[in-house]
């Protein structure tokens, strides 16, 4: 028969006592180094626009960071998440493009893009790029075309997107603005790229007030018929 007499006893001391807590190490491939991407769409022209801080936590890496990648005359993606991942992404997809230029003859369409990129994201979905990505330009009309995608390749065609770490205060400004969101009496009207432009700074002046991870300086990329156009703009550094 057990004797339970002893086990209410005080544990003795040994003098062999952990002075630090016992540590768990685990597998984290992923780090967030914030910023945000923005498109919109208009008649005949697309804007991607991104800010140029790359931070991890409460630490700057750089200032001169820019998410905008050019793919073609006609095609801009923006990449926000974890930078080495945008980096990889945007390699692979050149090279899909100079594949595809070479076998073909042509340069890819950005609906083109905004498929391929999907499949290269679906099949990492088992361990995917940690990265949010929105697709700019023009299609084989001429008219802006903006794609938004999720890390594992779902995506859709939309007139505005914004992506990062204030996407949450960006959006809900361009659906009222440009979306006229749950507005009653408003006059739908076209979208210059005068207002668009001005929208984008003041959106993105705004977020700087806001987002410790957004700011330092605001790129923007504007794809017309004539090609590429960029333009900077300074936002605060603190």
């Amino acid at each position: 028969m057990l004797s339970t007499a002893g086990y209410g006893r005080s544990r003795p001391e040994t003098g062999c006592e952990l002075e630090t807590p016992v540590q768990h190490y685990r597998f984290s491939p992923y780090t967030f180094n914030g910023g945000t991407v923005l498109a919109i769409a208009g008649e005949d022209f697309s804007i991607v626009a991104s800010d140029t801080r790359l931070s991890e936590g409460y630490s700057i890496h750089s200032r001169d960071s820019p998410k905008c990648y050019k793919l073609t005359e006609q095609t801009i993606i923006g990449c926000t998440g974890f930078h080495g991942d945008c980096l990889t992404l945007t390699k692979i997809i050149e090279a899909r493009l100079k594949m595809y230029k070479h076998s073909n003859n042509k340069t890819m369409t950005t609906g083109a893009i905004a498929a391929m990129l999907s499949t290269i994201l679906y099949s990492r979905r088992f361990f995917p790029y940690y990265v949010y990505n929105i697709i700019g330009g023009l299609d084989e009309e001429g008219k802006g075309a903006v794609y938004s995608f999720d890390p594992v390749g779902s995506y859709e065609r939309d007139s505005f997107k914004a992506a990062g770490s204030a996407s949450a205060m960006l959006q809900p400004l361009l659906d009222n603005q440009i979306g006229f969101k749950n507005m009653q009496n408003v006059e739908h009207v076209p979208l210059t790229l005068e207002k668009a432009l001005q929208l984008v700074k003041d959106v993105f002046i705004s977020a700087a007030e806001r987002d410790v991870y957004t700011g330092d300086a605001l790129k923007i990329c504007i794809v017309t018929k004539d090609g590429i156009k960029e333009e900077t703009v300074q936002l605060r550094k603190d």
